[in-house]
């Protein structure tokens, strides 16, 4: 480890991570429902907790003024590295779940995506000021929309990375808590439609010799299958291999007619960083190759919702955040591969940092059942803090 957490550190920083506080803050987030494109009334709520906290609040519009963003900077006194907390203050589409605490447990829309995190990362803001245990550097909080998908691009990242809300590093409280997620794999959603010219017919009256759409689709899900096999061939440590999925394929108004249009939606995801280009164009090739063959139309959305990355287990941030996690809980984490896309990817290839995803021990993303228990929020406040004391304290290269 390249940092020194004496015992006295890690108790002075475990004890004054305020559990009430935080559970009143999450409360506080997940209580303003906040779907993703509509996240401004809680954006407005994070603001006003952290200006009551005595935080100077910076709200750069970053290319959604619907919901503008939350930014936060911390400094201690001397130079070193600036530690970012990041995550989305938007949730899922479906309907809104208010927040109930029940057996310490938190419930809600938000609670385990990602307002519970964010919650614990105000905790670690709030307990590095009030014990001044931050030798060096600095912390910087941010908190946007546009997250979740479909419904959101994830525009306000882009815009605040490209506006310089950027720290040395990064750590992001989605719901991962049982590896260092050290690779990941890229992702893409794609919506294939495939077209015919004419009107439905009833299928006794079709042409033979006509363009059938529906099959056509199938076709597609077969040479994905195919491409599939061949895609597991190319592999990464952690981050797994090359894949493509289907998951849905529609077409038709009623079992016997003859229609015009067929949409295939899946999804395509790679383990090389830096091939977004080249992964999109063989995609397209694959289409334009198959629409000459059947004589239809096909158009695609291929929607990147994030590159490929990998953080060397030697880097930086890996020792702290380890000797924070072994400080808190007794261990260290095994490294592993993240599972899915989060704002990690983009600030690891738009933003050229390394990105380390570390949340709560959360339930239920994605559901109407999301649920965190508040000792994880506790524990993760105390990782972030301890993280920050370790990263922060060792000087840039090349200062």
């Amino acid at each position: 480890m390249s940092m020194d957490l004496s015992a006295s550190l890690v108790e002075k920083i475990k004890a004054s991570v305020d559990r009430q506080r935080l559970l009143d803050t999450a409360v506080a987030l997940v209580e303003v429902p906040s779907p993703t494109r509509s996240a401004g009334a809680v954006a407005d709520r994070l603001a006003g907790l952290l200006q009551q906290d005595g935080f100077s609040v910076e709200r750069p519009v970053a290319d959604w003024p619907e919901a503008p963003a939350v930014a936060v900077r911390f400094k201690a006194g001397a130079p070193g590295r600036t530690l970012q907390f990041d995550g989305h203050l938007d949730t899922v589409h479906l309907p809104f779940v208010p927040p109930r605490v029940s057996e310490g447990i938190l419930y809600g829309s938000g609670a385990s995506d990602m307002k519970g995190g964010i919650a614990a990362c105000v905790e670690a803001l709030r307990v590095l000021r009030e014990t001044s245990a931050l030798p060096a550097g600095g912390l910087l909080l941010t908190a946007h929309d546009h997250h979740e998908g479909p419904w959101g691009d994830r525009r306000q990242l882009y815009a605040l990375i490209d506006a310089g809300y950027v720290g040395d590093a990064v750590l992001l409280p989605e719901y991962l808590a049982d590896r260092l997620p050290l690779a990941g794999r890229g992702m893409a959603i794609f919506e294939v439609t495939l077209r015919r010219e004419g009107e439905p017919a009833h299928e006794v009256l079709r042409p033979y010799e006509e363009p059938n759409v529906l099959d056509t689709g199938a076709e597609l899900v077969v040479r994905l299958r195919d491409l599939r096999e061949q895609l597991r061939a190319t592999a990464a440590p952690h981050a797994g291999c090359d894949a493509v999925f289907v998951g849905k394929i529609a077409s038709g108004e009623i079992y016997n007619q003859h229609p015009v249009e067929c949409r295939v939606h899946g999804t395509r995801r790679w383990v090389t960083p830096g091939t977004v280009e080249a992964v999109r164009a063989d995609f397209y090739r694959r289409l334009e190759d198959l629409a000459r063959a059947s004589r239809t139309v096909i158009t695609a959305d291929f929607a990147v919702q994030g590159d490929a990355f990998h953080i060397e287990a030697s880097d930086p941030l890996v020792a702290a955040f380890q000797a924070a996690h072994q400080a808190v809980t007794g261990r260290t984490l095994p490294p592993g591969g993240k599972p899915f896309v989060d704002d990690g990817n983009t600030f690891a290839s738009r933003a050229g940092i390394p990105a380390l995803t570390h949340g709560p021990d959360a339930k239920g993303a994605h559901t109407l059942q999301e649920w965190v228990p508040v000792d994880e929020l506790i524990r993760l406040a105390q990782v972030y803090a301890l993280t920050a004391v370790g990263y922060c304290a060792s000087p840039k290269e090349g200062s």
